[in-house]
């Protein structure tokens, strides 16, 4: 749903497509099975991202945001977060968001809690609270800090477009 120019999540039927971007203009890039941060250019070609809402959230915390899955489009992958060495950390996992959407409980290793201020978003993982996709310097990867916005840019525009015959569940 569109209003006034920008673009709120709510839970949806089919994933959105769009572009995600730092507030310094850094694009999203896939960088061989890597999520980097590259400068906004001719020459960079943002990743298409792919995002819905969790179709059953259950025991999701829903006041902390809507929980949405995150992916890119090509290759189809889904962003996840896991433990490794006591640290959590954000990977790319071949996963068609689909499947996750249609499962009949929320796979919280794969959500991600959607916040939403003016143009702004963050995305804070479901299965380690407080922990928020960040970025830092071009041609670094896109990782989770638990330093909302203060060493890393963890505030994100999100530029997405209305799938096509989709509509929003209310």
């Amino acid at each position: 749903m569109e209003a006034s120019g920008l673009f709120y999540i709510a839970r949806m039927d089919k994933p959105w497509t769009g572009k995600c971007f730092d507030l310094n203009q850094q694009a999203w890039i896939l960088k061989g099975r890597t999520l980097v941060i590259a400068p906004l250019n001719n020459s960079v070609t943002p990743v298409v991202i792919t995002v819905i809402s969790c179709k059953n959230p259950g025991s999701v915390e829903e006041d902390r945001g809507v929980p949405i899955y995150l992916g890119i489009e090509n290759p189809e992958m889904c962003l996840y977060c896991e433990d490794v060495g006591g640290q959590p950390e954000l990977q790319l996992k071949d996963q068609k968001i689909l499947d996750l959407y249609n499962r009949p409980e929320p796979m919280e290793p794969f959500l991600f809690y959607h916040s939403q201020t003016g143009r702004t978003s963050t995305f804070e993982s479901v299965a380690f609270p407080d922990w928020f996709i960040a970025s830092s310097e071009k041609g670094q990867p896109i990782f989770l800090t638990s330093n909302l916005g203060k060493m890393y840019s963890t505030a994100f525009r999100i530029d997405l477009t209305q799938p096509r015959g989709g509509s929003l569940v209310l």
